[in-house]
């Protein structure tokens, strides 16, 4: 469309002088015309204030608006509807980095709004899976049980499910604070921060915690209160990931975005699609919630074509601890693992709360090894996870006879089990440990148990990093090959 059609569709917009109806954050129009879905509306109620909406549901002549202030103080003739002609946008440049945003992308920091003629549709465009780039190398969190049993690869999604009251809030923290690629910079490593529905002593947690560390130069947040409209709740991701798209494939960067917490935003697509009468589906949740969600993790990944990356990390509070409710199940069907925290390991103290067993990271055998990580990681983590599970069984054994009737065997694994709970899973919040660190402090907790029982270890790795004692003769050692 040229310029001079432009101008006369800006001179042939029309102003809707009547509503339907108004309840909620919802208004609806009738005898529309040329009116898209996701459309930008201006609400003017007088000379002096004005309000912003979206086209949320087209049916025929009548559209519904979700108006992002709310409709108090709205009537049925009280007002002047204008449709804008254009998606919501954003504007994007490189100076978002350190800089904190709403959920429609307007400044918190009390800072001037990013000067660019650069703005984006916050819808995104489609990932075309025949340009996508297998993802590879390992992104290290500092985190011994992420990094060593579910690694998070770069281009990966892999999500953080957690229960209310868990420490994933100062997980979510940590991981911005220290996660790093190796062999890249400061240069071209990003990080995008997308908060919903959080309460404004956590905003201010997040954003003094990466104030102190010094790393808000590289991060830039988009953070949404609880007390703010549930339309920007809905657009905060959306705007989070166009950042991060921005910054991964037209600035050739490397951006690790993390998005908490998934279940508010859920539950504001509930609340709105309850307000547009839809027939519920499970839960009361809409229908479409998997497309939904789909549409904002699929975003994530690499391009054949681009030097960038995005990888997800999307964090969701499980209603009730329940893994099968709908939000994290959904979420697990459409990323590539989960991190599960676990609410009994998190009474006993632990931080970070990781339920190993359940965890796990299905891209992690592509980006470790001798070429990203070291040689014995791979069977290490297998071994770490199959004694860990035995664990589990000897301490079900222990509460029926008794820990003093357990074999010594049996006392063993109960010991590894307390280390690996107490040292290897658990660390402080600011404790930055490098994988070899991760991989060594992982050979030196396997060692409480002799080699009979190592049996996921090939013979030649067990050899060199094996520092326990050994409890066979050479004759036995056969198991090893």
């Amino acid at each position: 469309m040229n310029e001079e059609r432009k101008q006369g569709y800006r001179i042939m917009k029309k102003e809707y002088l009547r509503l339907e109806q108004a309840g909620g954050p919802l208004i609806v129009l009738s005898h529309v015309e040329n009116v898209a879905y996701g459309e930008m509306v201006s609400i003017k109620l007088n000379e002096e204030e004005q309000r912003t909406g979206k086209v949320i549901k087209i049916d025929g002549p009548n559209v519904i608006v979700q108006v992002f202030e709310g409709t108090s103080d709205i009537s049925t003739n009280n007002v002047a509807v204008t449709f804008k002609g254009e998606p919501m946008s954003i504007p994007l440049s490189g100076e978002i980095l350190g800089r904190a945003f709403n959920g429609v992308g307007e400044p918190i920091d009390g800072l001037y709004q990013i000067p660019s003629a650069n703005r984006q549709n916050i819808n995104g465009r489609p990932m075309n899976p025949v340009a996508r780039k297998y993802p590879r190398n390992f992104i290290q969190t500092g985190i011994s049980a992420i990094d060593a049993l579910m690694t998070l690869i770069r281009g990966q999604k892999l999500p953080i499910f957690s229960g209310n009251g868990i420490a994933h809030n100062e997980l979510a923290a940590q991981i911005v604070r220290q996660a790093k690629i190796e062999g890249e910079t400061g240069d071209n490593f990003a990080v995008v921060f997308g908060a919903m529905g959080v309460r404004h002593d956590d905003a201010d947690y997040f954003i003094r915690s990466f104030q102190t560390s010094g790393v808000l130069d590289h991060v830039v947040m988009y953070i949404n209160t609880a007390d703010a409209p549930i339309v920007e709740r809905i657009s905060t991701p959306k705007c989070a990931m166009t950042a991060a798209e921005y910054l991964a494939f037209d600035q050739n960067m490397h951006v690790l975005v993390i998005l908490t917490d998934m279940t508010s935003y859920a539950e504001a697509l509930r609340e709105l699609s309850s307000s547009k009468e839809e027939v519920p589906s499970r839960k009361g949740y809409p229908g479409y919630l998997y497309s939904d969600l789909s549409t904002i993790y699929e975003r994530a990944g690499m391009l054949s074509d681009r030097e960038g990356s995005i990888t997800l990390i999307p964090i969701l509070t499980m209603p009730n601890d329940d893994i099968t409710h709908p939000i994290p199940d959904l979420t697990g069907f459409i990323t590539e693992g989960q991190i599960v925290l676990n609410r009994e390991l998190n009474q006993k103290g632990i931080y970070p709360p990781i339920d190993i067993l359940p965890s796990l990271s299905r891209l992690m055998k592509d980006g470790i090894g001798e070429t990203y990580t070291r040689k014995d990681h791979s069977d290490l983590s297998s071994q770490l996870f199959a004694s860990y599970s035995r664990v589990q069984d000897v301490r079900a054994l222990s509460q029926i006879i008794g820990e003093d009737d357990l074999s010594d065997m049996d006392k063993l694994y109960l010991e590894f089990g307390r280390n690996l709970e107490e040292r290897f899973i658990s660390q402080e919040s600011s404790e930055n440990r490098s994988i070899l660190e991760t991989l060594d402090l992982g050979w030196e907790i396997l060692s409480v148990l002799p080699t009979t029982e190592l049996d996921r270890i090939q013979s030649e790795i067990l050899n060199e990093y094996y520092h326990g004692s050994s409890e066979t003769d050479s004759e036995d050692a056969s198991w090893q090959c």
